[in-house]
C-alpha cells in the first residue's frame, strides 16, 4: 500500500468535506437573508425571531470550519494550492458569518420598525436588499463551481448597491417634513448600512473564490 497516496486521498476527502460544510453554512446564511427580507418588507415578526435561532447554527458552523482548517494545515502537509484553498475558506466563512450577523441586525430593525407606518423609501430599500441577496447567491454558486470568472462578476453588482445606498441615504437625510419621532429614519439608515456591508462581504467571497482558482489577488 502506498502510504503517501492514501494520506493524500484522505486529505482530499477532508477538503471536500470542508467545502460541503462551507456551502451548508452558506445555505443557512442565504436563508437568514430571506427571513430578514420577510421581516423587513412583509412585516413578519416570526421571521425575525427565526433569524436569531438560526444565527447560532451559523456561528457553530463558523467555529467548526475554522478549527478544521487550522487542523488540516497543522497535521497535514498541504501543497501551495491546498494552503491557498484553506486560507481562503477561513476568510470566506468569516464573510459569511458577518452577513449572517447583518441579517440578524435587519431582523432587529424590522421589529423596531413594526409599530410605524411603512415609509415610501422602503420600496427602494427592498430593491437594495434583493440586489445584495442576489450577490450572495452568485458568490456561493461561484464557490460551489470554483468558477473564478463568476466570482469576480459579483463585484460589478456591488456598484448598484452602493448607488442605492447613496440615493436612499440622501433621501432620508434631507427629509424636511419629519413629524414626531425620528426613530424610523434612524432605523432605515441602519438598514441600508447593513445591506451595503452585506454586499461588500458577498463581493469578498467572490474575490476569494477567484483567488483559490487563479492564485491572483
Amino acid at each position: 500500500m502506498d502510504v503517501s497516496r492514501t494520506t493524500r486521498a484522505n486529505f482530499e476527502r477532508q477538503i471536500r468535506g470542508l467545502q460541503r460544510d462551507v456551502l451548508r453554512m452558506g445555505a443557512l446564511v442565504e436563508h437568514s437573508c430571506l427571513l430578514a427580507r420577510k421581516a423587513m418588507f412583509e412585516r413578519d415578526l416570526d421571521a425575525a425571531r427565526q433569524i436569531a435561532i438560526q444565527d447560532k447554527q451559523i456561528d457553530q458552523f463558523y467555529r467548526q470550519i475554522e478549527q478544521d482548517c487550522v487542523k488540516l494545515m497543522a497535521l497535514q502537509s498541504p501543497v501551495t494550492q491546498d494552503l491557498r484553498l484553506l486560507s481562503a475558506l477561513m476568510q470566506l466563512v468569516r464573510d459569511l458569518e458577518r452577513i449572517g450577523d447583518y441579517a440578524k441586525d435587519l431582523g432587529e430593525v424590522a421589529v423596531k420598525l413594526f409599530p410605524y407606518p411603512t415609509h415610501p423609501c422602503m420600496g427602494q430599500i427592498q430593491i437594495m436588499s434583493d440586489r445584495a441577496r442576489a450577490m450572495l447567491a452568485m458568490s456561493l454558486a461561484a464557490l460551489s463551481n470554483l468558477d473564478a470568472e463568476s466570482g469576480l462578476d459579483v463585484k460589478h453588482r456591488d456598484d448598484a448597491v452602493d448607488s442605492d445606498y447613496e440615493e436612499v441615504y440622501d433621501l432620508l437625510a434631507h427629509q424636511t417634513n419629519v413629524q414626531g419621532v425620528i426613530e424610523p429614519y434612524v432605523l432605515m439608515v441602519l438598514a441600508i448600512r447593513y445591506l451595503e456591508r452585506m454586499a461588500d462581504h458577498a463581493t469578498n467571497i467572490g474575490k476569494r473564490v477567484a483567488y483559490v482558482v487563479t492564485g491572483k489577488r
